[in-house]
């Protein structure tokens, strides 16, 4: 059914859920088990976001048929229209059709910052207004699907235009069609409903469908609103700043925030509600639980029922208190199993997204995490936004090695905010190793993930912890760099000469090739921790599918960093190159007890090199 017509005849309040095709076929087959769960909600609708230039055309499709016709719920099918190949729009819009789906978000997509150099692949469509007009215009497609389109509360990300001008393309967007519109994440719910005011006041009557988004992890939250734009007020930071090193609070804290917001925004007239699950569950549903929208509380009439002993929530365990325990999740609570978290970096703040495709005490997971969690390699809302958040300007104008060196080292010294691997700045964990880093940087070994050693620190420890309070949290040292092909090879002699089996190197290239001593299927806990009253739990975990797809990711920022520049240009022909002939390299030492084995083992090769302008 078309969104445009439930919302008609919708009993309110209304709710819809978002996902992203997971990255691995184990990912998406436990995202459909978590899908099948979360139905029994009752959501109006499920929205499938579409990858960048198409990147996920065919898990979007295939998750979009799941939903449509086996859970028999209406879907949303996202679409981007930036960076697709001619005629892949009328592919993806004849498939969704010919899989029954009736819903389109039709977003522009995010082409790379700098993009007075930017030209669309297909010239028809440079802004969603041009989508949303197409659909409607064509004769195949017109009377196909109801169409939404997004709004942005606290203005777009990349802040280039002012209200006035925002507020037009979004009327631009709903004359060429737009049945409905669908918000940007926000936390300031009175300039959310001042916003609605504003929209109102140029014309536009159709539905608008807050995005709400539960906080799951202070280093989630913080990425998240920097790449959305979005305004965190200072009362919020307030209350966020003395939890922020402890997951557990911060995810409890997000549930109850969403529910404080939601009853806002109720009275403030608002009836319908988009979650953006970053393909989670717990929160959300325990978000529906205390609002008591969750169907046992309902009749028919969408009236409150009283309570009897059928009706009750019974918490599970002493272990987790909260969690809820109801007919279509009672089998997956006997399960354990491996969780996985967001690596430290250079730009990663906060630890401990964890996450287990078996339980509901989930958190989102990162490029280290598990890639059988359905939240492996979790995305930005709507999936489009450029990692490079941040003007050209900032980082100069590389036309050498040196340059890119000089820039990285420029970030290192927090003389810069942030680089195209890092949209935040140092992390305070990554300051514990920043002479290793430094040096690296200046042998031309640009890093670009890291953590050091750590062995038995507190859970609550300010720069290192993570996870409940009352624990202790283990870490061995990787780093992660781009180097040329001959480091590479010198690498790989140094680990079979003198690694001892302690330590694991993969390297990959932009061209797909492979070069590891960690077998297939291998996997390596690097961060863990133990708790009261609970197993250990391995929190970052590196194999080879979780970093053959974060380096796919890699190269694809270099490709984003050079279209900041002309064609043709010795800063866009520098970075293209560096893109084709640079290998990502992950070194992990095994040895956690000796804060200095893995830059031990790294120093012969660096020596004492300056900034080099070397490959």
């Amino acid at each position: 059914m078309k969104l445009a017509d439930q919302l008609s005849t919708a009993h309110t309040p209304f709710y819809t859920f978002e996902f992203f095709p997971p990255r691995t076929d184990q990912g998406f087959s436990n995202l459909l088990a978590r899908i099948s769960r979360l139905a029994e909600l009752k959501p109006l609708a499920i929205s499938v976001t579409w990858g960048a230039g198409g990147s996920t055309k065919e898990r979007t499709l295939e998750l979009a048929a799941l939903t449509q016709k086996e859970y028999e719920i209406d879907t949303i099918m996202h679409l981007t229209c930036t960076n697709m190949e001619k005629g892949m729009v009328d592919e993806a819009l004849r498939a969704a059709k010919a899989i029954g789906i009736q819903n389109i978000m039709a977003l522009r997509g995010d082409p790379p910052r700098g993009e007075e150099y930017w030209i669309p692949t297909d010239p028809r469509f440079a802004h969603a207004a041009d989508l949303v007009s197409y659909i409607r215009s064509h004769p195949e497609f017109s009377d196909a699907f109801s169409i939404g389109v997004a709004g942005y509360p606290d203005g777009h990300a990349d802040k280039a235009l002012s209200e006035e001008d925002e507020f037009r393309n979004l009327k631009a967007k709903v004359d060429a069609g737009a049945d409905f519109i669908v918000t940007q994440l926000f936390y300031d719910v009175d300039n959310f409903l001042l916003w609605v005011k504003k929209v109102r006041a140029t014309g536009i009557t159709v539905p608008i469908i807050p995005g709400v988004m539960p906080l799951q992890t202070y280093a989630s939250f913080l990425r998240l609103t920097k790449l959305c734009g979005t305004n965190i007020p200072a009362a919020l930071q307030a209350e966020l700043e003395p939890i922020k090193h402890d997951d557990q609070k911060i995810k409890d804290f997000g549930v109850t925030l969403a529910v404080s917001m939601i009853k806002r925004l109720e009275e403030g007239g608002i009836r319908g509600f988009h979650f953006c699950t970053l393909n989670l569950e717990k929160s959300v549903q325990r978000t529906l639980e205390l609002l008591q929208w969750a169907p046992r509380y309902l009749k028919p009439q969408n009236k409150l029922i009283a309570d009897t002993p059928d009706d009750v929530v019974h918490p599970l365990s002493t272990d987790h208190p909260d969690f809820v325990v109801t007919p279509a999740n009672a089998a997956s609570t006997a399960s354990n199993g491996l969780v996985g978290h967001l690596a430290g970096g250079e730009g990663d703040i906060g630890k401990g997204e964890a996450n287990n495709a078996a339980t509901w005490d989930e958190f989102p997971n990162g490029r280290f995490g598990d890639v059988n969690s359905p939240a492996f390699g979790s995305q930005d809302m709507w999936g489009g936004f450029s990692r490079l958040n941040t003007a050209a300007t900032e980082w100069a104008r590389p036309q050498t090695h040196a340059d890119v060196t000089a820039i990285c080292l420029r970030f290192l010294a927090s003389a810069a905010p942030s680089w195209p691997f890092s949209p935040a700045p140092l992390s305070l964990e990554s300051q514990l190793i920043l002479p290793h880093l430094q040096r690296l940087a200046r042998a031309g070994w640009w890093p670009v993930g890291s953590q050091p050693a750590v062995d038995g620190a507190n859970s609550a420890d300010p720069v290192v912890g993570w996870g409940p309070a009352g624990g202790y949290v283990y870490q061995k040292p990787f780093v992660e760099f781009f180097v040329g092909e001959d480091v590479v090879r010198r690498l790989e002699a140094r680990v079979r000469a003198q690694g001892n089996g302690l330590v694991n190197v993969l390297a990959g290239n932009n061209a797909g090739e492979l070069r590891t001593n960690v077998q297939e299927g291998e996997r390596n806990a690097v961060t863990w921790g133990v708790f009261p009253g609970q197993e250990i739990v391995q929190s970052t975990i590196i194999e080879q599918e979780s970093f053959l797809t974060w380096k796919d990711e890699a190269f694809s920022i270099w490709t984003d960093w050079a279209s900041l520049f002309p064609p043709e240009s010795p800063e866009r022909k520098l970075l293209e190159d560096i893109r084709d002939t640079r290998w990502l390299v992950n070194v992990t030492h095994h040895n956690f007890k000796d804060p200095e084995a893995l830059w031990d083992f790294l120093s012969e090769d660096l020596g004492d090199q300056k900034i080099l302008d070397a490959r």
